[in-house]
């Protein structure tokens, strides 16, 4: 990998596909089938396949796109705020956006993020998901790897409350596999090492929405799938996808996603809402609140699979399922 570097974090005026080309690119050095390139003016990080790019992960702030503010209703303009800490977009096999950001209904929603609606410190509450009160800010501490079988990016941030006082410590790693016959793998580990006392993270009310969030780009024809076995089973699969013909493409896709069984509160429940459309396995198991220990910090492990065709037989599913667990 390359060595840490602290990297100036610069805000953006709008987002969607930024061209990485000409001077402002950064890490051109030896031709890697997958690289890892870091635009100069934004800040943002680019994961190519080949020419191709895979993902943008947005780890400096961004700010609302130009005209943007003026077509959200008054109550929704509060979590139309800058934000940093997620990927959009993430293409799909013909190059469509499968993320969606800047929603005029949802703003706060970015593509695919990791957030929690219920952050509670000294007996107040705060939202990491809507972007209220805390923020996950980028400390400018960053590696990334290149390579012929995967590309790799661990990010460093810190959550804020009231974007003043450090409180929980972030690693985010996002490696992208090189495409294959099977498609496409996104690996996502997230490492939460809080640093003061007495953080805990919920779902919504702890029993709705919170932990990795998905906000797709419209699907037609789309189909939101869903399977776990029973908890007490002697090994217990999981996952969840969408699929259907994403707009700008011709052909129907698929993103799936699987948990680490070694995830605390392995599976997380299943929500959906399919008219945004968004979807996620939940952290943590309903009812509760996960207290973060600085002896213990908390991992979550996940895998995007994504690929090209007919939603998948319950089968492959399982099949992908058994590959990532064998997957470190």
């Amino acid at each position: 990998m390359r060595s840490i570097q602290q990297v100036i974090i610069l805000p953006v005026l709008a987002v969607g596909l930024i061209l990485l080309s000409g001077p402002a690119l950064l890490g051109q050095g030896k031709q890697q089938k997958m690289q890892v390139q870091r635009d100069a003016v934004t800040g943002q990080y680019r994961i190519l396949d080949g020419k191709r790019p895979v993902l943008q992960y947005n780890y400096a702030t961004v700010k609302p796109p130009a005209g943007y503010l003026e077509k959200v209703s008054t109550g929704n303009l509060k979590y139309a705020v800058p934000r940093s800490n997620y990927i959009h977009p993430l293409f799909g096999p013909e190059g469509e956006e499968l993320t969606y950001d800047w929603s005029k209904d949802h703003p706060h929603h970015r593509g695919i993020y990791w957030a929690w609606p219920e952050v509670q410190y000294q007996g107040k509450m705060a939202d990491l998901h809507a972007l209220q009160n805390v923020f996950a800010r980028p400390t400018g501490k960053v590696k990334v790897h290149d390579g012929n079988d995967y590309a790799e990016i661990q990010a460093e941030n810190r959550w804020l409350w009231e974007d003043k006082t450090p409180i929980v410590q972030e690693m985010a790693t996002i490696r992208v596999w090189a495409a294959s016959q099977s498609g496409r793998y996104i690996d996502l580990t997230y490492t939460f090492s809080p640093l003061v006392d007495g953080v805990t993270l919920a779902r919504r009310g702890t029993k709705a929405y919170g932990g990795l969030n998905i906000r797709m780009a419209a699907i037609g024809q789309m189909k939101l799938n869903h399977y776990a076995d029973p908890v007490d089973a002697k090994i217990c699969a999981a996952w969840q996808s969408a699929t259907g013909t994403w707009t700008g493409a011709k052909k129907p896709a698929v993103l799936a996603v699987f948990e680490k069984l070694d995830n605390p509160d392995y599976p997380g429940d299943y929500i959906e809402y399919p008219y945004l459309p968004w979807f996620q396995p939940t952290f943590p198991k309903a009812g509760s609140r996960y207290e973060l220990k600085k002896d213990k910090p908390l991992t979550l492990r996940y895998r995007l699979w994504i690929c090209s065709g007919p939603p998948p037989t319950e089968a492959q599913y399982l099949q992908q399922w058994k590959f990532y667990q064998n997957t470190k």
